[in-house]
C-alpha cells in the first residue's frame, strides 16, 4: 500500500515528523518498505507566466520569452521547449537556483541574448509527466508562489509492506484510525454524505451466488460526461499512490477504492440488458476483460452478469465490452462485498492480480459498502455532472461476527506485562474494537472492517502492538538450559559445512525450484515434479540434484571475473517417488586453480583426484569405495560412484564436456554429491598404543589386465585379517617394456609392524604371502 503522506495528515495529523510515524508504523505491525520524498530537492522555482515570445535572431530553435515572475517588470528568458507559448503558466527557475542533479542556474548569453533564468519542464524538476517540453501548470496558478508550495512537493511517499491479516489497512481510512489510535491525535475523516435521487431509474439486482456475494449496491447515473477532466489534486493523489490517471470516471473509482479500501466498478448501462445477476460461471462461458485478455471461465468464479451474459468478473476485473468510454453518458455504478474464498487464487490461476482482488481476497468492509458508493457518487457528480437515481440494494446472509473472549489474567501471562481490565478495553476501544467487561473478561465483537480477529491470541497481539511492543520490559529467562548429549558415533549436518569450509570451499543458497532444462541435463529426470503457479518460468520444477544449482553459481562467478570457485549446497532434493521423499544431499564443486595464486605454488587445475580427497576427508575415519559409473551429468570415465558399507551414497567426477560447452563454462569443474544421511553416523575412535617396534616394508609389483582397477585389488587386500599388516598402499603405476600389452605393473607398499615384539623373517613372508594369494583371486601375478 503506496500513499502521499500530505493525504494521510488530512485525515489524522499527528505532532510527528515524517522517519518518526514511519517508525510508530513499523512498531505497530504495519511495517513501513519505502519512505522517499515526492520529488527530489530544488529551490528557487516559482510559477511563472510567459507574457509573450519572439524567434530567436541566430536560432531557428530558440525563443525568446517576455516572462512574468511576480516581480515589478518582466523578465527574459531563452526556451527551446516545443510547447511553449504565451499566456502559459510554466515553472521558472530564477538565477542562483539549484535544480536535481546539482545544476545551477546562472546570468547566461544564449547565442547572444541574454537569458535570467529557466523555463523547466517536469523531467528537470524530477516530477515526469510525459510531455515532450515545459511543465504546464493550470491557468489558474498564482504567479511568483514556489512551485514546490503550488504542488505541495515537501511531500512524502509511504509504502507499507501489510501482512495478509491486515487488509483494513489498504485505505487512507484504515491507515488514519490506525494513526489516530496509536497516536492520540483527532481524527478528521472524510465523511459520504447521501445523494438526494434526482432521478427514479433503477435497476433490478438479485444474488444468486449465496453467500459468494452477500451484498450488493448499484445505482444508475444519467447524463455524465465522461470526457470531463480529473481535478489536479485527484491525478496528484493518484499518482502519489502509484496509480495512473485514466478518465475522470475510472479515477474516481480508484480513489474511492484507495481512500475507502472499496473496490467500485463503474459500467456502461447502455450495454446492460436486463438487471444485474451476480452469479457464478456457466459452463464454456468466456470473458474479454479490461485488460484485452479473454478468459475461459470455470464454474468457481463469480461473475457480474445481465440478463444475457457475463459483464464482469466479480472482484477481480471489468468486462471489456461493458466498460465506460468517451461516448459513454448513462453508468452503473457498483459496491458490492465479495467473500474471501471465492475471489482467493482465481487471479494468480489465470496469471494476472488487480488492486481489486488484492483486496477482496484478504477482506473488505462489508459494513461500508453504501458509505464507498455515496461518496463515488458525490465525487462524480461534481466533476461529471449528471443525475443520480436510487440506491438499489440486494442482501443476503452477511458474514457472522462472532464474539471473542480476552481475560485479563491471559494478557499478563503473555505479554509480561500487568494492565487493568479498563485499561486493555480502552486499548481496544482506540482501534474500533467493540468491547463488553464482565469480571475477569473481555468480550469483543470484531467490526465488519476486522476479519482477522478470530481468536483470544488475536487480541492479545492487538493489545501489545498498541501498548507499543518498545513498552514491553525484556525479562530474562528462568528456564534451565542443559546442552543434550552427543552420541560418539554422531554429527550433525555443521559438522560437515565447517569441514568443507576448512577446505576452502563457501556456502551457497539456491531455490529448491529449478528450471526443468537443468534436471534434463544433470539428472536425465524428463518428469520432474513440477509447480502448479511457478514464481518464473525459469523456476517451473523441483530439483531432483544440486548439481544444477552449483553450476548456476559457478556460471554467476565466471561472468564476474573469478578465477578461482569453489561452492558447496546442503539442501533437500525431490525426487517424486513420494511425498515424503526428500532426501537431503551435500555437493560441492571446484574449478580453477589447484590452490591459490602465490609464488611458491603452480597453476595446476583442480582435478578428479583433489575433490575425491575431499570426499574421503567427509567420510573419515571410514573408508568409502569408489566404482567407475555413466552418470548423465559427468564426463564418462572421470566419473564414479561413492561406496560406503555396501551402498551407494552419491557420485564424483569431471562435468561432462558437453554440459562445459552448453554453459559456456569455459574448463570442466569437478564436483560430488553425496546422501548426507550416509554421513552422519561415524566411526568411534579407538586408541591403540604406538609401537616400539621398526616396522617392515616390503614392495609388491604386480602384474595385472587393464581391466583390472587398484580398487579391487585393494578391496581384496582389505580381507586380509592379519593384525600385522598395518597398511598397503599403491605408489606406482607402469606400462611399456617388460610388461605385455594390455597389460599394467601395480607397485604397492606394505607395512608390517607388531606392537608387541620384533617381526621374524617367516612372520612377514606369512603376512606377504597372504597379500599375493588374495591378488591372485583378482588375476594378479608377481612381477619377474
Amino acid at each position: 500500500m503506496k500513499f502521499s503522506e500530505q493525504w494521510l495528515r488530512s485525515w489524522v495529523d499527528p505532532q510527528l515528523d515524517s522517519e518518526q510515524l514511519a517508525h510508530l508504523l513499523t512498531m505497530a505491525g504495519l511495517e513501513v518498505e519505502e519512505n522517499e520524498p515526492a520529488a527530489p530537492a530544488f529551490d528557487n522555482v516559482f510559477v511563472a507566466e510567459v507574457l509573450s515570445i519572439a524567434k530567436h535572431p541566430d536560432a531557428d530553435r530558440l525563443n525568446v520569452c517576455s516572462v512574468n515572475v511576480g516581480e515589478a517588470e518582466p523578465i527574459t528568458i531563452v526556451c527551446g521547449a516545443p510547447n511553449v507559448a504565451a499566456g502559459l503558466k510554466v515553472p521558472c527557475a530564477r538565477i542562483g537556483a539549484t535544480l536535481p542533479g546539482d545544476f545551477k542556474i546562472k546570468r547566461a548569453k544564449v547565442r547572444g541574448v541574454e537569458s535570467s533564468g529557466m523555463l523547466c519542464s517536469g523531467d528537470e524538476l524530477g516530477i515526469p509527466d510525459g510531455v515532450d517540453g515545459l511543465l504546464l501548470l493550470p491557468a489558474d496558478a498564482p504567479v511568483g508562489t514556489p512551485i514546490r508550495d503550488y504542488l505541495q512537493l515537501d511531500d512524502r511517499l509511504l509504502t507499507l509492506k501489510l501482512t495478509p491479516n491486515r487488509a483494513d489497512c489498504l485505505s487512507i481510512k484504515g491507515i488514519a484510525r490506525e494513526v489516530a489510535a496509536l497516536t492520540g491525535a483527532e481524527a478528521k475523516p472524510v465523511l459520504a454524505v447521501a445523494v438526494a435521487p434526482s432521478i427514479d431509474d433503477a435497476i433490478s439486482v438479485s444474488l444468486h451466488g449465496g453467500e459468494a456475494c452477500p451484498r450488493y449496491l448499484g445505482r444508475v447515473l444519467r447524463n455524465v460526461n465522461t470526457q470531463a477532466a480529473t481535478p489536479d489534486w485527484m491525478k496528484q493523489r493518484l499518482a502519489r499512490s502509484g496509480v495512473r490517471s485514466i478518465s475522470a470516471v475510472v479515477d474516481v473509482t480508484n480513489y474511492v477504492l484507495l481512500e475507502q479500501g472499496q473496490p467500485m466498478h463503474a459500467f456502461d448501462l447502455a450495454r446492460i440488458e436486463g438487471g444485474i445477476r451476480a452469479r457464478f460461471a456457466q459452463a464454456g462461458e468466456t470473458l474479454v476483460l479490461l485488460n484485452e485478455k479473454e478468459v475461459k471461465l470455470d464454474a468457481d468464479m463469480l461473475v457480474i452478469a445481465d440478463d444475457k451474459k457475463a459483464l464482469a468478473l466479480a472482484g477481480i476485473m471489468g468486462g471489456l465490452d461493458s466498460s465506460v468510454g468517451d461516448e459513454t453518458r448513462e453508468l452503473l455504478l457498483e459496491s458490492a462485498f465479495f467473500a474471501p474464498e471465492v475471489i482467493a487464487g482465481k487471479g494468480r490461476r489465470l496469471g494476472f492480480s488487480s488492486d481489486s482482488s488484492h483486496r477482496f481476497e484478504r477482506g473488505v468492509d462489508f459494513g461500508a459498502s453504501r458509505e464507498a458508493l455515496e461518496r463515488a457518487t458525490q465525487l462524480i457528480l461534481d466533476i461529471c455532472g449528471g443525475n443520480a437515481g436510487p440506491v438499489t440494494e440486494a442482501v443476503a446472509t452477511l458474514p457472522a461476527r462472532k464474539p471473542v473472549t480476552l481475560r485479563v489474567s491471559r494478557v499478563a501471562k503473555v505479554l509480561g506485562v500487568q494492565l487493568a481490565a479498563e485499561e486493555i478495553v480502552a486499548i481496544l476501544g482506540r482501534i474500533g474494537l467493540p468491547t463488553a467487561l464482565a469480571g475477569d473478561v473481555i468480550t469483543v465483537t470484531p467490526p465488519s472492517f476486522r476479519f482477522d480477529i478470530e481468536i483470544e491470541e488475536d487480541l492479545i497481539e492487538e493489545v501489545a502492538r498498541v501498548y507499543g511492543y518498545e513498552n514491553i520490559p525484556v525479562a530474562a529467562s528462568n528456564a534451565k538450559l542443559a546442552m543434550l548429549a552427543l552420541p560418539g558415533d554422531a554429527r550433525g549436518k555443521m559438522a560437515l559445512k565447517h569441514q568443507l569450509v576448512a577446505r576452502d570451499y563457501r556456502e551457497a543458497i539456491n531455490y529448491a525450484f529449478v528450471e526443468a532444462r537443468w534436471e534434463a541435463d544433470f539428472a536425465a529426470n524428463a518428469n520432474p515434479v513440477k509447480l502448479i503457479n511457478p514464481i518464473a518460468s525459469q523456476m517451473s520444477v523441483m530439483r531432483s540434484t544440486l548439481i544444477g544449482g552449483l553450476v548456476a553459481g559457478l556460471k554467476h562467478n565466471l561472468n564476474r571475473k573469478q578465477e578461482r570457485v569453489r561452492l558447496f549446497e546442503v539442501a533437500r532434493v525431490f525426487n517424486g517417488v513420494a511425498a515424503d521423499v526428500q532426501p537431503e544431499r551435500i555437493a560441492a564443486l571446484a574449478w580453477g586453480a589447484r590452490a591459490p595464486e602465490q609464488w611458491s605454488a603452480g597453476k595446476d587445475k583442480v582435478d578428479f583426484f583433489d575433490i575425491k580427497a575431499d570426499v574421503e576427508a567427509l567420510i573419515a575415519p571410514r573408508v568409502a569405495e569408489f566404482r567407475r559409473v555413466a552418470h548423465p551429468a559427468l564426463h564418462p570415465g572421470r566419473a564414479a560412484e561413492v561406496v560406503l558399507d555396501g551402498a551407494v551414497i552419491g557420485v564424483l567426477g569431471e562435468l561432462h564436456p558437453q554440459w562445459v560447452q552448453a554453459y559456456e563454462l569455459g574448463q570442466a569443474p569437478v564436483l560430488f554429491e553425496l546422501d548426507v544421511a550416509a554421513l552422519l553416523s561415524v566411526r568411534r575412535i579407538k586408541a591403540e598404543p604406538v609401537s616400539k617396534f621398526q616396522p617392515v616394508r616390503r614392495d609388491l609389483a604386480l602384474v595385472v589386465d587393464e581391466a583390472v582397477s587398484v580398487a579391487e585389488l585393494q578391496a581384496a587386500f582389505a580381507t586380509v585379517k592379519n593384525p600385522i599388516v598395518t597398511e598397503v598402499a599403491l605408489f606406482d603405476v607402469y606400462r611399456g617394456k617388460g610388461v605385455e600389452d594390455g597389460k599394467k605393473s601395480l607397485a604397492f607398499k606394505v607395512l608390517i609392524q607388531d606392537t608387541r615384539k620384533t617381526l621374524t623373517d617367516d612372520e612377514v613372508d606369512a603376512a606377504v604371502n597372504q597379500l599375493l594369494r588374495k591378488a591372485e583371486t583378482c588375476g594378479a601375478m608377481l612381477r619377474a
